[in-house]
């Protein structure tokens, strides 16, 4: 269907239902979203040429819900694919040449004659382009070239993972180009993982994959991460009352590249020092009574990050049986008690080597004043958010009072730091 025939359907409504799901929106948004689509066309056609046979694509950003700094250690998280996407228009090619113009970037153009990694790519998104189409080769299915113009509204820096989000979007378009779409959601996540591991160089894990592949609410065990237990786990928060934000603190990301890295190195030496590679594998009961010699070894804190681990680990599983009970009030409580051990002991809302800069501890600290304590089907929750130390906290709040808590937040971090987010119900798709 050629970019003419693709308005025509956007403008006669026939795509309204699926621009509601994906948006989780009312019938009031949705000519700006039509608009989005209409003009992503339009730059396509402009760099491409029209007349061509096009596709349409979404992938979502994802929020993590549950599980801080567990994945790395093979445990349980409990996210969200969330109604902000990257959307692209797409049209195969010949030739064996991929390129990929994203609204705000250079062009990236990818010839797939060379499948393995080149060097002079790492950290770039064409290496992640050359890795997720050499995946789906050695799985069978050779991609071919094509043409894509992506644009995004996954807020960079937010803790929203848009990386991700454009790694399930080419996974996507791959698929359903020259896969017929025989790749599970899954699989989708974890060719994108393996791309961001072995050909842009990040050695990440495969929750913001996965969230932003599969969508909805997901919780997922990564205990064999071969085959990580995945399960959707659809709550509908507007439903009761509540709305979820994203509070943006601008703090500096810079310098802190040691204090990420000392959450998985502190955890794995905990589990070395008990015989083990990662926290999962430890018993909790055998690590509480090696307490007093793992202090000595490794000190207080890689023996409080681990205290945190098995806690929120356990927490959950919880978090998900409230959530199927249908207990909204029990998982609020769980969320802020998983803030609070991510304070307490895994310490990661901010760097030690920058105690006067602490944005997470004052948002958590606002959210709790403006938010008070969950009961009876009242007040809200928080959280930190992602990495942690200068970046983003997360917040549950009753939409009644959601005006008010975005404007006190940004009176403080600055207008636009408050995103409020949907869950959305689907992850990355083919739209049309």
């Amino acid at each position: 269907m050629d970019g003419q025939a693709i308005f025509k359907l956007l403008e006669s409504g026939a795509l309204d239902e699926k621009l509601k799901k994906l948006y989780v929106c009312g019938a009031g948004d949705l000519p700006r979203y039509r608009a989005r689509f209409e003009q992503a066309i339009v730059k396509f056609e402009e760099r491409y040429g029209a007349g061509r046979d096009l596709m349409l694509f979404s992938a979502p950003g994802r929020t993590e819900v549950g599980g801080n700094h567990t994945d790395h250690q093979r445990g349980r998280v409990l996210a969200a694919s969330v109604n902000l996407d990257v959307i692209a228009v797409a049209a195969r090619s010949e030739g064996g040449v991929v390129r990929i113009q994203s609204e705000g970037h250079a062009e990236d153009v990818v010839a797939l004659e060379r499948l393995e990694p080149q060097p002079e790519e790492t950290g770039g998104s064409q290496a992640l382009v050359r890795g997720i189409c050499a995946a789906f080769s050695r799985r069978g299915c050779p991609a071919g070239g094509f043409d894509a113009y992506t644009t995004s509204d996954v807020l960079s820096g937010s803790g929203l993972s848009s990386s991700a989000a454009f790694e399930v979007l080419v996974g996507v378009m791959v698929n359903e180009l020259y896969g017929e779409g025989r790749e599970s959601a899954v699989e989708i996540a974890k060719i994108g993982q393996y791309a961001e591991n072995h050909y842009f160089g990040k050695p990440c894990g495969l929750m913001d994959q996965t969230a932003s592949s599969v969508g909805s609410m997901v919780t997922i065990d990564f205990k064999d991460p071969a085959r990580p237990l995945v399960e959707q786990v659809p709550f509908d928060f507007a439903a009761h009352g509540y709305g979820l934000c994203i509070i943006d603190t601008h703090g500096s990301h810079s310098d802190l590249t040691p204090d990420y890295a000392a959450v998985p190195q502190e955890m794995r030496a905990v589990a070395a020092a008990m015989g083990k590679e990662v926290l999962r594998e430890v018993d909790p009961a055998g690590f509480y009574a090696a307490v007093p010699r793992l202090r000595a070894k490794l000190g207080d804190r890689a023996v409080l990050r681990a205290m945190h681990f098995f806690d929120d680990n356990e927490r959950v599983a919880r978090e998900v049986e409230a959530l199927k009970a249908d207990d909204l009030e029990a998982f609020k409580r769980l969320l802020i008690e998983s803030g609070r051990s991510s304070f307490m002991y895994l310490q990661n809302v901010y760097s030690p080597a920058h105690v006067e800069e602490q944005g997470v501890s004052l948002a958590l600290a606002l959210c709790e004043r403006y938010l008070g304590q969950p009961g009876a089907g009242e007040g809200g929750a928080w959280r930190v958010h992602g990495g942690g130390f200068a970046g983003t906290v997360q917040s549950l709040v009753p939409l009644a009072q959601m005006d008010g808590f975005v404007q006190k937040m940004e009176a403080v971090f600055g207008a636009g730091s408050c995103h409020r987010l949907a869950v959305r119900p689907v992850g990355g798709v083919r739209v049309l």
